[in-house]
């Protein structure tokens, strides 16, 4: 089999690398004019109340303003971009649209928006009897262009093209693949790509981000663009420049397994850039204690009498993405004595232990799935999918556990303030002129 090429680019001017990175690729080469194309971003999550930097977080819209030129001079006229950003985001997606410029997209060259959240999905049976509900704008495209960020992910160690296809399923899929054994998120999420026509992708690589895929986690400025018409190998070079070999991911060794792809970089072509010259290790993870009672930060602030279990692959991205709020509103109701011995479990499979006085369950799978567990002495249920950050403070507060919320948009602005003094931090990076 004929591997297509994968081609690195380093980036001066956005576009002259995107259209430079599609020619050493043959990007276009599977392409017809009259196709129906779908470009699908990564719009994880965005806020219009609290301060949200999107460094590394979010597909730049100076990447896709490049493509939809790209693509418009070369007379491809159907175009659409498509994406499905968690369903907890108040604001619909064609507001997010406008956030981005995506609307001037739309008046230059006539380009769809859909919100994948509002509209139609359908149910897709594998042969094995796995079933997803898949946006049917994607299902119905010719050809889908995948447009990831370079980043990584705290559960899937990278999150790259074929992750980022995740965002065509709708909510209940979406937590379908974060199951337990064979559906465990390795195993599930890969699958996505076997429906769709999935003709290009493109690695948003004008920065990077470690222990993603939220705006929690650190971004880098790294200024590459990676594309390739086989995404498998597009991803494999991705999380190579990110420091990861396809035999340390889990989900890209699964994917080669089905379909055959060997795990080895130096059985694919790369053009342009080498990789061992771009490439720096990226942390994906956040430090936990030996013993699973809570994050190394708590341990280093003396936090003492709750255990906070570590997220596993089965906490769903809502829950996910709410997670480390939560340790900040926990890490705001501690005076310097220790909580009243809680535990906090959170996913679809972490069980409440013996011992403490107090079981926090996190999120409405750990609150079903603890519903009668003998060990618990008291529950504090933290209903919701995921649980509102509000709702967490009230509850918590019924059990003499303080939490400041304030401490927590003082830590949103934190977040976004980091990167003022950083050169080549550009919120202009997602607009379109």
């Amino acid at each position: 089999m004929v591997k297509a090429p994968v081609s690195l680019i380093k980036v001066a001017d956005v576009y002259e690398a995107v259209q430079e990175s599609l020619k050493l690729c043959d990007g276009l080469s599977g392409l017809k004019v009259n196709d129906r194309i779908l470009i699908k971003p990564n719009i994880v999550s965005w806020d219009f109340k609290l301060p949200f930097p999107p460094y590394g977080v979010v597909t730049t819209s100076v990447v896709i303003n490049a493509l939809v030129r790209i693509l418009a001079e070369n007379g491809f006229k159907d175009l659409t971009i498509g994406e499905g950003a968690l369903p907890n985001v108040k604001a619909k997606g064609t507001a997010v649209y406008e956030a981005l410029g995506y609307k001037t997209l739309q008046e230059r060259y006539g380009v769809k928006l859909v919100d994948f959240n509002t509209e139609k999905f359908v149910a897709v049976e594998y042969e094995d009897g796995f079933k997803l509900d898949i946006a049917h704008h994607a299902l119905e495209a010719d050809k889908i262009i995948n447009v990831p960020v370079l980043k990584t992910h705290s559960q899937a160690k990278v999150s790259l093209g074929i992750k980022n296809l995740k965002g065509c399923l709708n909510k209940k899929s979406k937590q379908a693949c974060h199951g337990l054994g064979d559906q465990d998120l390795p195993f599930t999420f890969p699958r996505i790509i076997e429906k769709l026509p999935v003709a290009l992708t493109i690695i948003d690589g004008l920065y990077t981000l470690e222990k993603g895929p939220g705006p929690t986690g650190k971004a880098y400025r790294k200024d590459l663009i990676i594309a390739s018409r086989d995404p498998f190998a597009c991803d494999l070079v991705g999380a190579a420049i990110l420091g990861y070999s396809a035999k340390e991911v889990e989900h890209l060794k699964y994917y080669a397994k089905r379909h055959g792809y060997s795990l080895e970089l130096a059985d694919y072509e790369v053009r342009g850039e080498k990789v061992l010259e771009q490439q720096e290790y990226t942390i994906y993870d956040w430090g936990w204690t030996e013993d699973d009672t809570g994050p190394v930060g708590f341990k280093k602030r003396g936090i003492t009498g709750i255990a906070i279990r570590k997220y596993d692959n089965s906490l769903c991205t809502g829950c996910s993405v709410q997670f480390n709020p939560m340790l900040i509103l926990l890490g705001s109701a501690y005076r310097g004595q220790p909580f009243p011995n809680v535990e906090l479990v959170s996913g679809k499979q972490q069980l409440a232990s013996p011992g403490f006085d107090r079981s926090v369950l996190f999120g409405k799978c750990a609150c079903h799935n603890n519903r009668n567990n003998p060990n618990i002495k008291k529950a504090l249920f933290l209903w919701g999918c995921p649980p509102d950050l509000g709702m967490i403070s009230e509850q918590l507060a019924k059990e003499g556990i303080q939490c400041d919320y304030q401490e927590y948009i003082r830590f949103r602005n934190y977040l976004f303030d980091r990167y003022k003094a950083v050169e080549g931090f550009e919120l202009a990076d997602w607009t379109v002129e």
